[in-house]
């Protein structure tokens, strides 16, 4: 996903995956967002990254192919927890 939208500042990049960081004020956002893609992402294999420079920001989503529905039916489910970014 790509957007003109005036890019993300370079000291909150590091944080954006991290629950309940957000820039905007009080009561506007929870920070969960980019928190709940990210868990989602890893869950299923996948990474996501974001890079944001002139004002411009990019996602980059990565899944693993899957043969669909057999993937999901028998998928083994994740024995070890999420793990989210670390705090810069």
């Amino acid at each position: 996903m790509h957007d003109r939208a005036g890019g993300i500042a370079a000291d909150a990049l590091p944080r954006i995956f991290m629950p309940f960081y957000t820039t905007k004020d009080v009561g506007e956002g929870s920070g969960l967002g980019l928190s709940v893609c990210f868990g989602i992402i890893t869950e299923l294999g996948g990474t996501i990254t974001a890079e944001s420079e002139g004002g411009e920001s990019r996602f980059t989503i990565l899944l693993p192919a899957a043969d669909a529905p057999r993937a999901m039916t028998e998928r083994e489910p994740r024995r070890e927890p999420v793990r989210l970014p670390e705090s810069p």
